[in-house]
């Protein structure tokens, strides 16, 4: 009898053990993972190139989106970063890999976010892009929407300021202004206030086309890309401190994350306005 008195013993006491570990498990992965749709991924930043940046994204979280994106904490450190003069005009963002969803991809359309309440574009623009919204030059038209921190350029011809487009008209044809695809729409997205920031005219002439090039690109070769664009502000300024640009294919091809610094070179910004200055000590390495 008490032979098998201990044999029923260590079998109680292996059972309450095993009970023991499942729930010290449950408990360490509320606590010390990622609880996006990614959970468990640590994605950790890479900032390449930026040797002047002092604050740096440990890691790149998903937001709780259904297509993905950063997290508002990590918009939250990209507005502190602070540019210097000599420092490169853009820098990649987790090893340069998108945090989107590549099989979220289900229907042509743009997810235009409302303005904020001081009228700005701080969230996401996201698109869902194929070849037939690649868009036909010859049908822009003038510009004349005034986004927040907008001046006209009056400094001897210089050229300082652009309307910056989220999605950019080159790959946004047939996409109404409530972003849905329509066939009867030709053009790509321009007077649109959910689309457009200010935006100096190097970052948006010289850098920002980079990554909608190679947008362009892959839908050309009739892949499918989720692209989405970010303008990043730092508190209550009413410019945008640089610009988050993420993009995937759906095969895989095409895969992205950068932000673009929002400097002009010559030049320097006050955010809170966006009236500039000239500073011919500035320098903006490409």
């Amino acid at each position: 009898m008490a032979r098998k008195y201990r044999k029923r013993s260590k079998a109680k006491t292996g059972g309450w053990a095993s009970v023991l570990v499942v729930i010290v498990l449950v408990i360490w992965n509320m606590f010390s993972g990622d609880n996006s749709e990614n959970a468990g991924k640590k994605l950790v930043d890479n900032l390449t190139g930026q040797s002047a940046v002092t604050n740096t994204i440990n890691k790149a979280s998903v937001a709780q989106k259904a297509y993905g994106g950063l997290s508002k904490s990590d918009y939250d450190k990209l507005s502190k970063l602070n540019f210097k003069s000599g420092g490169q005009a853009y820098i990649v963002v987790n090893h340069d890999k998108s945090t989107l969803i590549k099989n979220a991809w289900k229907v042509n359309r743009v997810i235009y976010s409302n303005l904020d309440s001081l009228n700005r574009t701080s969230r996401s623009n996201t698109g869902f892009l194929e070849k037939r919204n690649v868009a036909n030059d010859s049908l822009r038209v003038r510009q004349f929407v005034e986004p927040t921190a907008w001046h006209y350029n009056r400094r001897n011809g210089t050229q300082i300021y652009n309307r910056g487009h989220l999605i950019a008209y080159s790959v946004s044809a047939g996409i109404d202004q409530n972003g849905n695809y329509n066939p009867h729409n030709q053009s790509g997205d321009q007077n649109n206030p959910k689309n457009l920031f200010t935006q100096s005219a190097f970052s948006n002439q010289r850098i920002q086309t980079i990554f909608e090039s190679k947008v362009r690109k892959a839908l050309r070769q009739n892949k499918k890309v989720i692209y989405q664009a970010t303008p990043i502000f730092r508190g209550n300024e009413l410019m945008a401190r640089g610009i988050n640009l993420q993009a995937i294919s759906t095969d895989g091809g095409l895969d992205f994350n950068v932000y673009l610094f929002n400097v002009q070179p010559g030049y320097v910004f006050n955010y809170n306005n966006g009236r500039a200055s000239i500073d011919r000590q500035m320098r903006v390495n490409e």
